[in-house]
């Protein structure tokens, strides 16, 4: 059923003053709360700026989180106190069950419970334009092929008890694989950011599709097929409503911004796992979003709302070609059809909808700012601004957060954020109530020391048994298990 928008303006003067709240009723502790614009430029979050010492913010910070990081003397993790690192893959350094390098540039992680008590992990490797430009590519390994032409794919690491790690490849011959989703039934869906075609960048063939790989069974990933019925874009992430069978799928894109998408399978269709490849290319209906605000005014950008707690309420559009056969799929709308949103990043289904990221706004959109998560409440059919970072004013002073990218929630509540910024990076918590926190803070310079440069957080996921935050360094390429005294954190 449609929301009209005279029914979301009408729902939303009969509430009023509390249309701030519509959207999350009945979502669960884990629910992140508002961070406000104001608490993001005072550089209070941390406390651990190297020419103080560690007691400094504290002020502010009683109880949220896990106190002031620590410089890492091997310079690559800064953590808080009682917390450590383990680097469970280093490209370069550890290597698959073939011999040859970890693949490089980590990217979108999840977790799987393996057999006898060992933590399967598939990590998405970023690897774009001509495989020759790599020097540690994803192994074209007998059978897991799509395209020869193409550098990236991912792969499965495999944590036994005592710490021993085997890896090896899940999925080969793609480009640009991104984020991508964990699914209900226990496969990787891996998102290929890119729209190349073949004949472009030495590929042999079209790319910008969506793979489902299996991390507990090899046979299952022989073959690899994409799932074009999810469409051909620059995708991102994608969950899976495990009520409805619906997947949502973010695009990161300029020019014009990306969109949102949602997928409806046909009727009939039931998931599980392989079930994605038996599809047609052309099955179910893909959507965009086209949003209104509370007085029934279409809303063309995300970037437009400046207040947390803001609330809009979502039709959905008919993507006319999802395979773009000769237009992107974002340029097949104009303008007033649909709501875009810059750099739609990392998403995670909890608390019975989607949380969405907008990494960041600039010049292309119409506000701008330095990070949005958003909740999407699939049964009122909203979206609710819950996170808001202002603009980073100086991102070489570790302090604010900015540019949200691959997001989960913890199961100590509230989120669990991987910084992909500018200067400094983080991964950083935000709690239900809005307050942030530092959790970790990358150490290893990839510049020079007149001009550092520090990479991106990727794949930030907890283990099943929630005693591991495993996350991702993506350059060189580096995996990460963080353990420690995690508890649930504060909110006030």
């Amino acid at each position: 059923m449609s929301l009209t928008r005279r029914e979301f303006s009408r729902r939303s003067a009969a509430t009023g003053a509390g249309i701030a709240l519509v959207g999350s009723a009945g979502v669960l502790a884990t629910a992140p709360g508002a961070l406000a614009a104001q608490d993001t430029g005072r550089g209070h979050h941390d406390g651990h700026d190297h020419g103080h010492d560690h007691g400094h913010g504290h002020h502010h910070d009683d109880g949220v989180g896990y106190g002031p990081l620590v410089d890492d003397p091997d310079g690559l993790l800064a953590l808080p106190a009682g917390f450590s690192y383990r680097v469970i893959t280093r490209t370069g350094e550890t290597t698959l069950e073939t011999g040859e390098s970890t693949p490089s540039n980590h990217d979108g992680t999840a977790t799987f419970d393996g057999p006898r008590g060992t933590t399967l992990l598939v990590n998405n490797h970023e690897l774009a334009g001509p495989r020759s430009d790599w020097p540690h590519p994803v192994p074209l390994t007998d059978g897991l092929v799509y395209d020869p032409g193409a550098a990236g794919g991912c792969t499965v690491v495999e944590v036994r008890h005592g710490g021993e790690v085997a890896e090896w490849v899940g999925l080969a011959g793609t480009s640009t694989n991104c984020a991508g989703g964990r699914t209900p039934w226990d496969t990787w869906l891996s998102c290929e950011e890119t729209e190349d075609r073949a004949g472009q960048n030495e590929m042999t063939k079209d790319h910008g599709y969506v793979f489902e790989v299996d991390p507990a069974d090899r046979r299952a990933n022989r073959a690899p097929k994409p799932v074009k019925a999810l469409g051909r874009y620059a995708h991102e992430a994608v969950v899976v409503d495990p009520a409805r069978g619906h997947l949502y799928l973010t695009e990161d894109a300029a020019g014009p911004n990306g969109l949102l998408y949602r997928w409806t399978p046909p009727g009939g269709f039931r998931h599980g796992r392989g079930r994605l490849r038996t599809l047609a290319d052309d099955a179910g209906v893909l959507q965009a979003p086209r949003c209104y605000d509370s007085g029934g005014r279409f809303v063309d950008d995300l970037s437009r709302a400046t207040r947390i707690g803001t609330v809009y309420g979502v039709d959905w559009v008919d993507v006319p070609d999802r395979d773009a056969t000769t237009v992107s799929v974002r340029k097949q709308f104009t303008d007033g059809q649909v709501t875009r949103a810059r750099k739609l990043e990392g998403m995670w289904w909890a608390d019975g909808g989607a949380y969405i990221v907008s990494s960041f706004a600039r010049e292309e959109s119409p506000v701008q700012h330095d990070g949005q998560v958003w909740f999407y409440n699939p049964s009122r059919r909203t979206l609710t601004l819950k996170v808001l970072l202002a603009v980073n004013a100086d991102p070489s002073v570790d302090g604010p957060f900015d540019g949200p990218d691959n997001i989960t929630v913890s199961p100590y509540g509230g989120l669990v954020i991987a910084e992909d910024g500018v200067g400094v990076q983080h991964l950083f918590g935000a709690t239900e109530s809005g307050r942030t926190y530092p959790i970790a803070r990358n150490e290893l310079n990839i510049g020079s020391a007149e001009e550092p440069e520090y990479s991106e957080f990727t794949g930030v996921t907890f283990s099943p048994d929630g005693k591991t935050l495993f996350a991702n360094i993506q350059t060189p390429g580096i995996m990460l298990a963080i353990t420690g005294p995690w508890r649930r954190v504060r909110s006030h």
